[in-house]
């Protein structure tokens, strides 16, 4: 039976995750709604304005599904701004966040849209020794602070850009805008 993957399709840029999950062999949904939400066996957090997440998620009632969907164990990939809303603290401005992840963020600190920019990094942890990552930063947040509980799954310069507790990854940059998989693959496995 194929994976049902979803992504959350309230703003921003999830269909880009969907045609990655696509790539990957599963079923990429979109998810707009709680009762969308209880039928899939993943998650994606998409870029895009965290704010303007914050509001949608509250108008459509899905923060409580969202908290229960993380609590079961469910695998979720959080990119950009979707890291931010999965962080425990957020800043630059401060704003609320959902815990999900043992890390603080600061707002679009690798710069504002004019300073978006491609690189590489080594992958580290779980994706060690494969090629490098290649990367898409637009407007990401940066991470500021790592729990003790939380893997850095990559680094530039050893500022860590993806993260892993438990089910949960989140990444500063855009994985699912480049043509590797190996992020998708390891958030949601075969």
């Amino acid at each position: 039976m194929t994976k049902r993957i979803g992504v959350l399709a309230l703003q921003g840029g999830y269909a880009a995750h969907a045609k990655t999950l696509r790539a990957c062999g599963y079923d990429a949904p979109e998810i707009r709604t709680a009762e969308q939400l209880a039928t899939v066996d993943g998650l994606c957090l998409p870029g895009g304005e965290s704010t303007t997440h914050l509001r949608l998620i509250d108008r459509f009632e899905l923060r409580k599904p969202l908290d229960a969907f993380v609590a079961a164990g469910k695998p979720i990939l959080a990119t950009c701004a979707g890291l931010i809303l999965s962080a425990t603290h957020v800043t630059h401005p401060e704003q609320p966040s959902y815990g999900w992840l043992d890390v603080d963020v600061a707002r679009n600190a690798w710069g504002r849209q004019v300073h978006s920019f491609e690189a590489a990094a080594q992958p580290r942890g779980a994706l060690a020794g494969g090629e490098p990552l290649p990367l898409i930063f637009i407007r990401a947040p940066r991470i500021t602070r790592v729990g003790e509980g939380v893997e850095v799954l990559a680094a530039i310069d050893d500022e860590p850009i993806m993260v892993r507790q438990g089910h949960v990854i989140g990444a500063a940059y855009h994985p699912e805008l480049t043509d590797d998989v190996r992020v998708h693959r390891l958030a949601f496995g075969a």
